[in-house]
C-alpha cells in the first residue's frame, strides 16, 4: 500500500490510499501505512456495480454478517440503513464506503483477507441493493501468510 497524502485534522490524520483495485480515506490516529497489508481488496467487476449503485442510492455501506437468512454474504445498503453493534469490526473501506464485518464471524475470519466480487445470480435472503439487478456480492477468502500477519492494518471496532 501506498500513502498518497495525508492532512492532519487535530489529532487525527487523515491518509488518503490507493491500491490497484480500493482508494479510500480514513481517519486513525497515529499510524505509518506505507506498506502495511490491507485486509480487503475488490475486484474490477465488484467496483462496477459499486459504482452502478452509488449513482442509484448514494452513499453505501457493506455489513457480513453470520447469522440466518443472509449466510454469510456479504450485505450493501445505503449508508445507515444497517445498523453495525458493538464489537462489529470494520476491516476496510470500498470506493469510501464501509465494510463492517460481524464480530463473531470476525473472530473465525481474522486471520484471512477478503476480496469482494459480484456474481450473477440472487444471493441468499435478497435484502441486499444489487439484488434487484440480479446479482449478488461475494467474497473470497484467503489466509494471510505469516509475514503479511506482522503488517496488517489497523482495525476500528463499533463502540
Amino acid at each position: 500500500m501506498r500513502l498518497l497524502e495525508t492532512k492532519h485534522e487535530g489529532n487525527l490524520t487523515l491518509a488518503k490510499q490507493k491500491s490497484r483495485n480500493l482508494s479510500f480515506s480514513i481517519p486513525f490516529k497515529s499510524f505509518n501505512f506505507i506498506d502495511m497489508i490491507q485486509r480487503l481488496a475488490v475486484t474490477d467487476k465488484a467496483m462496477e456495480l459499486i459504482q452502478i449503485l452509488k449513482e442509484k442510492h448514494g452513499d453505501l455501506m457493506f455489513y457480513q454478517a453470520g447469522g440466518c437468512c443472509e449466510g454469510t454474504q456479504p450485505q450493501c445498503f445505503e449508508k445507515g440503513g444497517f445498523f453495525p453493534r458493538m464489537n462489529d469490526v470494520l476491516i476496510g473501506l470500498v470506493d469510501g464506503f464501509e465494510f463492517w464485518i460481524d464480530r463473531d464471524l470476525f473472530e473465525y475470519w481474522q486471520y484471512s483477507h477478503f476480496t469482494l466480487d459480484v456474481l450473477e445470480g440472487f444471493g441468499p435472503g435478497g435484502f441486499s441493493l444489487e439484488s434487484p439487478l440480479g446479482k449478488t456480492f461475494k467474497v473470497h477468502y484467503r489466509l494471510f501468510t505469516e509475514e503479511e500477519l506482522k503488517d496488517l492494518e489497523p482495525l476500528q471496532r463499533m463502540a
